[in-house]
């Protein structure tokens, strides 16, 4: 896909152009997965990390009603000839207020400061180095697409370099060297491709969009970073059920810090209901000192599982 303006609206939360059985009887408790969730998205969406916190949320308690498939969508394949003069975007520079904005707007951590002396000079990199890791492991995928958000966004990493993302990779257990070099091969360019066509035929123009698709083919479409509410509607419109959806009681922070690794104090809030000076004390009430370590950035706590 042609790059997409680097510039995303805090309200709209979009990154880039904004763009026959009669009865069935389900069991609610248990429903079958028949709904297919597509999360078209960019390593260096700055709303796609706005949306982190309610995308979890969605799948932790609503996933059971869908599968999830991650699309790489190309926000940004050079800056050769790149200009977003509408949105005063003409050098990696211009994108460092941004970010900050989405940041603070979010409150998930955003530095941005790297666009000033070390920029991302492609988000095409990290993504077919994602879709390398997905071959092996759909999970492992999705863990890498986290762990370079969270370098990228919070801790001011350079993704689009070699020597960075093979770190992130043998953090995965995995051989960074290999698919980093095998990323940039024939076959990373394809897998990438394959992505972009079905963004495409998705008719998707701006990140993050969500496309939730029935097995009759019917779909609901849902761009920009959202509450919570909107993915609720579209989840029941697409199923066409008149009943409340059965909302699954989300794990316990002991259990999600051991699996994520690390959890901004937003997530934290979103995912379980509470207000900002909540957190503290529910983290105490949760999770074993001797098991997380407690530290800030930017303004925002964060727990990190030791």
């Amino acid at each position: 896909m042609t790059n997409n303006k680097m510039v995303c609206d805090l309200e709209t939360g979009i990154c880039g152009e904004a763009g026959d059985e009669t009865f069935e009887t389900i069991d609610l408790n248990q429903p079958q997965k028949k709904i297919t969730l597509y999360y078209v998205t960019d390593p260096i969406c700055s709303h796609c990390w706005a949306l982190e916190p309610v995308l979890r949320k969605f799948e932790e308690q609503y996933g059971q009603y869908f599968e999830l498939h991650t699309v790489m969508g190309g926000l940004l394949e050079s800056w050769d000839g790149f200009a977003d003069v509408a949105n005063g975007i003409g050098s990696p520079s211009d994108v460092a207020g941004h970010w900050r904005e989405v940041g603070e707007y979010s409150r998930m951590p955003i530095d941005g400061s790297l666009w000033y002396d070390n920029p991302v000079h492609s988000s095409f990199i990290p993504s077919r180095v994602y879709k390398m890791v997905q071959q092996q492991d759909e999970q492992l995928a999705r863990t890498f697409l986290r762990r370079a958000r969270e370098a990228v966004f919070a801790f001011n990493e350079n993704i689009a370099d070699e020597l960075v993302l093979i770190n992130i990779v043998n953090q995965l257990g995995l051989d960074g060297e290999t698919i980093v070099k095998e990323a940039e091969l024939t076959k990373g360019h394809e897998l990438l491709n394959q992505d972009f066509a079905l963004a495409r035929s998705l008719g998707v123009r701006g990140f993050p969009t969500i496309i939730m698709v029935n097995e009759e083919n019917k779909g609901v479409k849902i761009v920009g970073s959202r509450p919570l509410e909107f993915y609720l509607k579209g989840l029941e419109q697409i199923l066409g059920t008149t009943e409340p959806l059965q909302a699954q009681t989300p794990a316990s922070l002991k259990n999600l810090i051991e699996k994520e690794g690390l959890l901004f104090s937003k997530e934290i809030e979103v995912l379980y209901e509470l207000e900002q000076n909540q957190v503290g004390s529910f983290i105490e009430a949760g999770i074993s000192s001797d098991d997380y370590e407690l530290n800030e950035i930017l303004g925002e706590a964060y727990i990190v599982k030791k």
